[in-house]
């Protein structure tokens, strides 16, 4: 006879399987909203693409005085519902005389016929209607917008909330997607959409480009006036996993009302959205048109173009500041009231820098602000007998002025002392592509780099600051040389020179930005560590202001190690539906503890092959419903488990091997290359594992953590319709077991 805590144990696997197989392997995405942001003080009814989004009824943005409600969810049309709308348009067409009110059945028939695309991207078939009210005082920049669903809560898209107006690309019949086209190369003639739309000057145009989609839109200007018109493409989606290279390449094309050509561009210095800042040459119209490089398309390939006499900064100088000082700043760009600000003494960090003409804002640049004593560039100093001295450890602030220029700067140190020279230009928007070289007295090369990449630096795909270690061989002086890589300078080639001894730090990244599970079950989360100047020590993760009953399990990240999978345990019935989940890192680091809470990040893919960690806002936990019995299954063995290299270890853990609904199937998830999962030996309630380490992979020290994965495998009986067939279930995780390779 089964015992109650058996039957309730039973109760669990089978509720947990349910919610595993209907969330984990399938929680709901979001690809895109359009428009991707609205006017403060006005509404917008925004569409929002995604998939597994059924069931959808609340919707968020981050941040103060932005509301979000969910109007409709749209169903995808079915190949059965296409070819029924087709007769009904059939039978109607039938008809000899044919009134208004079959005219315009008709035709509403045939609109919706067309959101019909047999090739629809598999992310995207799902669309979402969604209200976003926007107070008058909400604070304008980006925001973050997510969808709430039966299967929990979405990953975040961006949503700009602006003060100009905004307007729209007029839709079209043909701004569905071709059944027969496609995202790659140029749509078929027949297909290729051209059409003009009159806007206000300035505004904020929203739009998308569909296969073979090219937008123009009309306006008047005036003989001098300076025009901006700066796209937002990639900053709203800014990874595309399955397309090359990565992401909606936009180009900007401005005609007269002759149709000639007066400006292109296909980019920003080294971003791929597009500026245009020209000056009008004559009274008129002119037609701006958007397309894609290359003519592919498709619904995410959503854009925001700002355009008008509107103020744009092209550079600052200095690019940050010492922290709690105010810090004169020169401001170059175009249509700006002032040419110098003072930055107040802030924080240290990356902050941004804004300019006001009247009520509208500028683009915002990044302002580095460090701890650091700072000194200014001094001319001439492009030659090693003409070095300027520096003394670390200090920030200097300066310029490659001209192309071909370089500047050496001389630093005196002693023999053994270790030095970091650091770059920070394309971080903070300058164009430079920088290079450093450093060199003894003797002129004998100590380090050299050109490129070095900074993880936590997302967005970036060429990373283009450099970074040398180095140590000095003898007392006395050195040169430390930095110039661009391509041989070109000017007055925005700026830089943040950081010379002095290592400081050694860390950041965290935590991946999921949104986590859905149920009361009960346990998920896997993974934490990067971006370790800064030479820090190898472990890290300890916890989690700070959590709900009651919720465990992270595994939170070391060993010493030398960039990244570890822990896993988040729920309680059976936890009190709260939706939190933010908040993580922090605690590690010693030259003595003293320092603590930094963990950035929750998306992994994205980026053109087939490529992965970035973009930051959000929030780590957003959804709580799927609630959970049976007492709780997460117990690891019940002693952690770390501690594995011989060429031996086994053992390790029990609270879940039955087999119950009267399957039996649980275990088995390790992606553990490191030489660590098997030898066997399961059931037991009445609990199970042994018995773990192998393979003695020529495997090196004693080795740390990490051990993720098992649960299965319910069922067999069900053969029907009329189908054959008998196994069914796997995933069930999901078990709380991480720390482990340590040992000598045998």
């Amino acid at each position: 006879m089964r015992t109650r805590h058996h039957l309730m144990l039973a109760a669990l696997v089978i509720l947990a399987a349910a919610s595993a197989a209907r969330a984990q392997p399938f929680p709901p995405h979001v690809g895109y909203v359009f428009p991707a942001g609205g006017r403060r003080g006005e509404s917008v009814q925004v569409k929002v693409g995604g998939q597994y989004l059924r069931g959808v009824k609340e919707a968020y943005v981050s941040g103060e005085g932005v509301r979000a409600e969910v109007v409709q969810y749209l169903k995808p049309m079915s190949q059965r519902e296409f070819m029924e709308l087709r007769e009904q348009i059939g039978e109607l067409m039938k008809q000899r005389r044919k009134s208004s009110d079959v005219r315009e059945q008709v035709a509403d028939l045939r609109k919706q016929l067309l959101t019909f695309n047999r090739n629809a991207h598999p992310g995207l078939v799902d669309t979402v209607l969604v209200k976003v009210t926007i107070a008058p005082d909400a604070e304008p920049g980006s925001r973050e917008l997510r969808l709430a669903t039966p299967r929990g809560i979405t990953n975040p898209l961006v949503f700009r909330i602006g003060t100009l107006p905004e307007c729209r690309e007029t839709e079209t019949s043909l701004d569905n997607c071709y059944p027969g086209s496609s995202m790659y190369g140029k749509a078929p003639e027949a297909t290729r959409v051209e059409h003009v739309t009159d806007v206000p000057v300035p505004t904020v145009i929203n739009g998308q480009i569909r296969p073979g989609d090219v937008d123009r839109y009309r306006f008047r200007a005036s003989k001098g006036q300076r025009l901006v018109a700066a796209v937002a493409a990639r900053d709203l989606v800014p990874y595309l996993a399955d397309a090359v290279p990565g992401w909606f390449q936009a180009t900007l094309t401005l005609y007269d009302a002759d149709g000639r050509e007066v400006a292109y561009a296909d980019d920003y210095r080294f971003r791929p959205d597009p500026v245009l800042m020209l000056e009008v040459p004559a009274d008129g119209e002119y037609e701006l048109e958007i397309r894609d490089a290359i003519f592919r398309g498709r619904k995410d390939f959503v854009y925001r173009i700002a355009l008008g006499e509107l103020p744009f900064v092209t550079g600052l100088f200095p690019l940050g500041g010492k922290a709690g000082t105010e810090t004169p700043v020169e401001v170059a760009g175009w249509n700006l009231p002032v040419a110098r600000l003072t930055q107040p003494g802030r924080e240290p960090g990356i902050h941004t820098v804004t300019v006001r003409k009247g009520e509208w804002p500028s683009n915002a640049r990044p302002f580095h602000v460090d701890t650091l004593p700072e000194c200014r560039e001094k001319e001439p100093n492009g030659r090693p007998e003409a070095a300027q001295a520096v003394t670390p450890p200090t920030i200097v602030n300066g310029r490659i002025g001209e192309p071909g220029d370089a500047d050496v700067f001389r630093v005196r140190g002693r023999a053994g002392e270790t030095l970091v020279a650091e770059v920070l230009a394309r971080r903070l928007d300058s164009p430079l592509d920088s290079r450093l070289h450093v060199a003894d007295a003797a002129g004998r090369t100590l380090a050299c780099n050109d490129d070095h990449e900074d993880k936590a630096a997302a967005l970036h795909t060429h990373h283009a600051d450099s970074y040398v270690r180095f140590t000095l061989p003898a007392d006395g002086a050195c040169d430390i040389h930095l110039g661009d890589t391509r041989g070109k300078g000017g007055a925005a080639f700026a830089y943040r020179l950081r010379v002095g001894p290592p400081r050694p730090d860390f950041a965290l990244r935590v991946t999921p930005s949104a986590v859905n599970l149920r009361g009960g079950q346990t998920i896997d989360l993974t934490a990067y560590a971006l370790r800064r100047d030479g820090f190898t020590g472990p890290i300890t993760l916890g989690l700070v202001d959590a709900p009651p009953g919720f465990i992270l399990s595994g939170g070391v990240i060993p010493a030398g190690q960039d990244k570890i999978r822990v896993t988040l345990s729920a309680p059976p019935r936890p009190t709260q539906r939706l939190f933010p989940l908040h993580i922090e890192g605690r590690a010693q680091v030259a003595g003293r503890e320092v603590v930094h809470a963990a950035v929750p990040a998306e992994d994205l893919m980026q053109a087939f092959a490529y992965r970035h960690l973009v930051p959000a806002d929030q780590c957003v936990v959804a709580m799927t419903g609630r959970g049976m019995g007492r709780g997460p299954v117990r690891i019940l063995g002693r952690l770390p488990l501690r594995i011989p290299a060429g031996g086994t270890a053992r390790v029990r853990v609270g879940l039955p091997a087999e119950t009267d609904y399957g039996k649980i199937e275990l088995a390790l998830s992606d553990p490191p290359d030489g660590i098997a999962l030898k066997e399961a030996d059931a037991q009445r309630l609990t199970t042994d594992l018995v773990l192998a380490g393979d003695a020529g992979k495997l090196e004693a020290g080795l740390r990490g953590n051990l993720i098992v994965s649960a299965f319910l495998v069922r067999e069900q009986p053969a029907t009329e319709e189908r054959p008998a067939r196994v069914v796997r279930l995933p069930m999901g995780v078990l709380p991480a077991m720390p482990f340590e390779v040992v000598e045998p």
